[in-house]
């Protein structure tokens, strides 16, 4: 099975060089100068990484194959990915979106609150993405505070989710005459 590694975003710059958008934790080993790297679409690659950097947070690659702005626009929203069998799995507590996807999902008290159908990655944290049993669709932020549990072997996620983060939360709302209209002085 092959895990995305990153994501190219825009070009940057004249010369050929992109942004990533990073999806694994140990980056300075799989974008390492001289590394070759396997894409999908397959037709992207295989990649050469020539350069590296990182300038506030952000990652910044160039190719051997990839020389000039246009090439490298063309490059944006491809993956690089690595074969599973070379990644390691010494974190206890880092789970691929593979391994997620279908667990039972649970609230803390024991109700079941539905299915894990995905994990999103978003600029602040990862999601995960929650279908409710009356089929909608929630993201859960994937904290320790709010997520506690994952017991993937035991096929769930415990969650503590705060008031209203849920869909199903809506039918639990009470609106008092105090709560309604604009706000008073």
């Amino acid at each position: 099975m092959e895990l995305i590694v990153a994501v190219v975003s825009r070009a940057h710059g004249l010369r050929g060089e992109v942004g990533l958008d990073l999806r694994t934790d140990a980056p300075d080993e799989r974008l390492a100068v001289g590394s070759v790297v396997t894409t999908q679409p397959a037709s992207a690659g295989p990649l050469t990484i020539v350069g590296t950097r990182n300038q506030q947070g952000r990652w910044y690659v160039q190719f051997a194959e990839v020389n000039d702005r246009t090439a490298a626009e063309a490059l944006r929203g491809t993956t690089i990915v690595t074969d599973s069998d070379e990644a390691e799995d010494d974190d206890e507590d880092a789970w691929y979106p593979h391994e997620l996807a279908g667990l039972r999902a649970e609230h803390v008290d024991g109700r079941e609150l539905g299915e894990i159908v995905g994990l999103e990655h978003l600029p602040a944290h990862d999601m995960l993405v929650l279908r409710e049993p009356d089929g909608a669709r929630t993201l859960i932020p994937f904290v320790r505070a709010i997520v506690p549990v994952v017991d993937v072997p035991g096929g769930r996620v415990v969650i503590d989710p705060p008031g209203g983060l849920l869909a199903s939360d809506a039918a639990n709302l009470v609106v008092s005459d105090e709560t309604r209209g604009p706000a008073k002085d």
